[in-house]
């Protein structure tokens, strides 16, 4: 069987993309060392200065060979990015410190915060996320969202690195959060697994539009809830409960909760039989 055709149809789609994209698993490896870098216990290692700043410029070195791959479609020169880029990690840095103090004064599951660098999803979750989102505020195309899916497919959380995300924040236990490309969260806001902070319709003229919720200081969202809309904002100091569909704004110090009620009766033709276990 001959697959001529089919070939030189897959050859002449991917010939104009191929060579425009940052090698995936490179900015994987890229992603993993420049976390490892600011958190060194992940590789088991003490913290020692020249160490991490030797890693450091592994780091940058790697970055530059990533942008020269798409530099034409850069708003500055590769390496003046790269500089750019490492004069802003410090305060996202001094984020992250801030979002593990707060997971340790707030979980009582976590047992100290070398706990939390570790095995948390959600913390690894916003660590990627941080670094992602100075390279799009940067407007670097492509390889902040391609670390920001590395984070996804390891701990099934989505956050867009355009999202605007304060500290502290808590992420717990975290499959299926999805946090959306314009998105705005406030400081001290804690959510729960199955989260969405989503658009309420999905249009191509909307790119530039503010399509998802913001979120301000000091709110609680339990598992399940969804959240729609650009103009949808959840007031500070407000609790909302599982499972809760919020389309419209919630006025600060609310508790929000979905009204349902749980019945329990005895099933009907059904005997219990000697020795049988319910």
């Amino acid at each position: 069987m001959k697959h001529d055709k089919f070939v030189r149809r897959v050859k002449e789609f991917n010939a104009s993309h191929c060579g425009e994209v940052p090698s995936l698993v490179e900015v994987h490896q890229f992603t993993e060392n420049l976390i490892h870098t600011l958190f060194p216990i992940k590789r088991n290692l003490l913290s020692n200065e020249e160490e991490i700043a030797l890693e450091m410029e592994r780091c940058a070195i790697k970055l530059k060979e990533l942008l020269y791959s798409i530099r034409d479609k850069l708003s500055m020169d590769p390496e003046d990015l790269v500089e750019e880029f490492f004069t802003k990690v410090p305060d996202a840095f001094e984020q992250l410190v801030c979002d593990v103090n707060e997971i340790t004064r707030f979980d009582p599951a976590a047992g100290c915060q070398e706990e939390i660098i570790l095995c948390y999803p959600g913390f690894f979750c916003i660590s990627v996320y941080r670094m992602a989102h100075i390279l799009y505020t940067l407007k670097v195309p492509v390889l902040p969202r391609i670390m920001a899916e590395y984070a996804h497919q390891k701990t099934g959380i989505d956050i867009h690195p355009g999202a605007e995300i304060d500290s502290p924040f808590f992420i717990d236990h975290g499959t299926g959060v999805v946090i959306g490309e314009t998105a705005r969260i406030g400081k001290k806001v804690k959510i729960y697994q199955g989260v969405t902070l989503g658009a309420l319709t999905v249009e191509k003229d909307m790119a530039n539009v503010k399509r998802h919720p913001t979120i301000e200081d000091h709110v609680i969202i339990y598992a399940g809830s969804t959240i729609l809309g650009g103009s949808t904002v959840i007031g500070h100091h407000t609790v909302v409960g599982g499972n809760t569909w919020i389309t419209e704004s919630i006025q600060p110090n609310s508790v929000v909760y979905r009204n349902h009620r749980v019945e329990i009766r005895e099933r009907k033709g059904k005997s219990k039989t000697k020795g049988e276990k319910l």
